[in-house]
């Protein structure tokens, strides 16, 4: 294992290279394309979406502190890079864009980068394993709960700003284990249902 302080920086680094890889640049990708009605590249960033999704479930279900959101942090992250290169369609369609205009060329260079993010940060996350024990003392897994704790601090000034009322760490965990429910079955109903009908097509998913 890495020392522990070293560990904490290069998690922090990872939330915040999520926050630009992750969040920012897939969002201005996105409405990029549908401003140029691009749809192989809307529909790709709009997988990716519903596939990263999970990244914020596992942030909630951290907040509260449980175990279990350091596995989906994991998966979450293996599961980026696997929609972004399964889809024989949009693989192709994206293949025929000219490489030389601005937005196929952002959208292959952010697809590139945020590979390599998201596979060195499922290594990163796989170190914090361990956490799945419970024993959350520990400075291996106390990193990786810090920016969920701030990040609700936030949120729950927000919340008790728009609304009047409390945004918990409970309330959180909640919702993710609702949303974590949800995700599971629609999942599922993909990998029994529709890959075998469809392949790897991204269809109407």
């Amino acid at each position: 294992m890495p020392d522990p302080l070293l560990y904490r920086t290069l998690v922090w680094l990872d939330y915040r290279l999520a926050a630009l890889f992750a969040l920012g640049l897939p969002l201005v990708l996105l409405v990029w394309a549908a401003i140029r009605r691009e749809r192989a590249l809307q529909r790709l960033l709009g997988l990716y979406w519903k596939v990263a999704s999970l990244l914020l479930i596992a942030v909630l279900l951290l907040t509260d502190n449980r175990p279990v959101g350091f596995l989906v942090a994991l998966l979450a992250q293996l599961l980026v890079v696997i929609c972004l290169w399964f889809w024989v369609d949009l693989n192709e369609e994206l293949a025929d864009l000219p490489p030389w205009r601005p937005l196929p060329l952002a959208v292959r260079a952010w697809r590139w980068g945020v590979s390599v993010f998201a596979a060195l940060g499922a290594l990163l996350s796989s170190l914090a394993l361990g956490c799945l024990g419970g024993d959350l003392r520990r400075p291996f897994c106390q990193a990786w709960l810090e920016a969920p704790d701030d990040l609700h601090g936030g949120a729950a000034r927000v919340f008790a700003f728009l609304f009047g009322g409390t945004w918990s760490a409970a309330i959180a965990a909640f919702v993710g284990y609702v949303a974590l429910v949800a995700y599971g079955v629609g999942l599922l109903q993909w990998a029994l249902v529709r890959l075998p009908r469809q392949g790897r097509v991204a269809g109407g998913f």
